[in-house]
């Protein structure tokens, strides 16, 4: 087991979409996304000044909820619209004692346009969209392929999130 206890997987079986590295929020150590291979993930962009911020909350409900079947949500906070610190102790403070998250949270990063991490560059060009605002959901299945992308409006508990999360945790 790797960190955060998710096995760990060869390049070899690496799906192309999480063939990337993030730095992690605490202490900035690169994170191969490859660890997350085999699971159903939804990344979400996130910011710490925003209206949606709450739903900090909603997702680690949703990370509780269904971490145990292979789900996992990955949190990228991003400063593209304006609501987002630089100070990374900030974030992490915000996200881990104001909010008691538990799921994988990473470095600020850009989301949107030219200069998007590859990830997420990945993540617009296999669903057809870039986020066009912060706590934009991208759901990638088993097989790391993107499958459904919901707006920031649409809450982490919402039934259409978590009934797609549901079939896709019944594929094995």
């Amino acid at each position: 087991m790797g960190l955060l206890g998710v096995s760990t997987v060869s390049a070899r079986t690496c799906p192309a979409l999480l063939d990337h590295t993030l730095p992690r929020l605490q202490d900035d150590v690169p994170q191969p996304l490859c660890q997350f291979a085999g699971k159903v993930v939804m990344v979400v962009n996130t910011a710490s000044y925003c209206g949606f911020t709450p739903q900090y909350e909603g997702l680690e409900k949703l990370f509780a909820r269904y971490v145990a079947q292979g789900f996992t949500v990955l949190g990228v906070p991003s400063n593209d619209f304006k609501q987002e610190t630089t100070d990374r102790r900030a974030i992490a403070d915000l996200c881990f004692n104001t909010y008691g998250v538990k799921f994988p949270m990473f470095g600020p990063q850009a989301v949107t346009g030219p200069g998007a991490h590859p990830f997420y560059a990945a993540l617009a060009r296999a669903s057809g969209r870039a986020p066009r605002w912060n706590f934009h959901k991208y759901l990638i299945d088993r097989q790391g392929r993107v499958v459904a992308d919901f707006p920031s409006a649409v809450e982490p508990l919402d039934a259409r999130i978590t009934g797609r999360i549901e079939q896709l945790l019944a594929v094995r």
